[in-house]
């Protein structure tokens, strides 16, 4: 596919989140006759990735994937080793073979209070889904592909350094005076060369441009493009097979 053409529809997806979180916020309001503490009505309305996962499908279903065996907020439900089940974002069955597991990811605002959060979400979905895969979960399934896609808001405080906390031992150079969007970017890269996710998209996006479209790749290593020919890769190769 162009990249061009490849960018033309991310653009819309990225625009499909804000025009979604905003009307959420609005209906928000309009309910409540004011805010929902601040931005609370876009994080518990939801939905507003859908445009991404929307995406992810249709070049899936581009690859020759079965639309049915694509799933979206209903089955999504996997296994795991430390607990019973985790939902995925997009999930990929066929027949009885689990192909790929998606996470599909933001933030807006909060980021001191929800970057902690995220990555310990992402690194316990991984290590319990890959050692449920050891222990034979998933068999016959080959070693399932995982994706991890975040879109993070870019904002003066996304954007600003931030101090590292040092009370007994030292942080990694690499943290030192890292903004939340750098911290992500490094958070992304490591989990692909670390082997826990198979690919990571890392997206930054501003919520003025972002409302027309807009949005920004600050490492073509974690490009849209790169996530997504991986993943296609994996479903070419899987229905090649014999």
């Amino acid at each position: 596919m162009p990249a061009a053409t490849l960018e033309k529809r991310l653009s819309k997806a990225v625009k499909t989140f804000w025009t979604t979180r905003n009307r959420q916020i609005d209906a928000q309001e309009k309910r409540r006759g004011n805010g929902d503490q601040g931005s609370r009505g876009a994080v518990t309305g939801g939905a507003q990735l859908d445009g991404v996962a929307d995406l992810l499908s249709e070049l899936l279903v581009e690859s020759g994937i079965d639309p049915a065996t694509i799933h979206r907020k209903k089955d999504v439900a996997l296994p795991g080793f430390f607990r019973p089940s985790k939902g995925w974002d997009l999930v990929v069955v066929i027949d009885g073979v689990l192909l790929a597991s998606i996470e599909v990811k933001s933030q807006v605002g909060s980021f001191g209070n929800n970057y902690n959060n995220r990555t310990e979400e992402a690194l316990g979905s991984s290590t319990d889904l890959r050692t449920a895969y050891r222990e034979g979960a998933f068999a016959p399934s080959a070693r399932p592909w995982l994706g991890y896609l975040m879109l993070l808001e870019e904002a003066p405080k996304s954007l600003a350094p931030v101090r590292v906390q040092e009370p007994h031992f030292p942080v990694r150079e690499e943290f030192r005076g890292a903004s939340y969007a750098r911290r992500y970017e490094l958070f992304c890269r490591k989990l692909v060369r670390e082997r826990l996710y198979d690919a990571a998209c890392f997206i930054l996006s501003d919520q003025v441009g972002g409302s027309n479209g807009k949005y920004r790749e600050p490492s073509s290593e974690l490009g849209f493009r790169n996530f997504v020919t991986s993943l296609t890769a994996r479903a070419i190769t899987h229905l090649g097979s014999p």
